[in-house]
């Protein structure tokens, strides 16, 4: 059974996409390098890398806001302090639980990665549209069905083909970790 799980995961990791802000298909090397360019130049500019997610997701926001501060040496945040979700999900509504943050927070050309399996997650939708109107370059990660709203809302959008949570949250754990990696090789040399 593991080597058919295995097996499977390449095949939709073999199947993932990348869209520009115009829907346009670009390669997955292409657009980890254009998110690599954004995230340099938000670090230049004093910005902040800003990550949101429910569940496993939130699990990958957390662990790579840390990366991105301690192995990038960029200001990175995840919106998963407990107080914080339930303070705003009680006074506001769950709906609002990154976009009131986000409101307060962000600034014009900071970064917010926003990462969902089903890529139609209110909250998430409510986060990023509080991001773009914050002027924010917004780096969306999604999975599920290839119409999910969350998809087309990003400067860059990385879609991975499955409907199974594993398979999804593994493999947007490894474009989150290929973008952190291409942004080391590049800082380094």
């Amino acid at each position: 059974m593991t080597s058919s799980y295995y097996e499977q995961l390449f095949i939709i990791a073999n199947g993932i996409r990348a869209t520009n802000s115009s829907g346009e298909q670009i390669g997955l090397d292409d657009a980890v390098s254009k998110v690599v360019d954004i995230i340099i130049q938000a670090a230049n500019d004093k910005k902040t890398v800003y990550f949101i997610g429910n569940g496993g997701s939130a699990a990958i926001a957390s662990h790579m806001s840390i990366d991105f501060w301690k192995n990038g040496g960029i200001k990175a945040l995840a919106f998963n302090d407990g107080p914080l979700l339930t303070c705003v999900s009680n006074d506001y509504g769950y709906q609002h639980v990154f976009e009131k943050p986000i409101e307060m927070f962000a600034d014009e050309g900071d970064v917010l990665f926003a990462v969902s399996s089903s890529g139609r997650s209110e909250n998430i939708l409510c986060g990023v549209r509080a991001g773009i109107s914050k002027k924010c370059r917004v780096i969306t990660l999604s999975g599920f069905d290839e119409d999910n709203l969350l998809l087309s809302m990003g400067d860059y959008n990385f879609y991975v083909p499955a409907h199974v949570y594993g398979y999804v949250e593994v493999l947007h754990h490894s474009i989150c970790h290929s973008i952190m990696d291409s942004l080391l090789k590049r800082k380094n040399g």
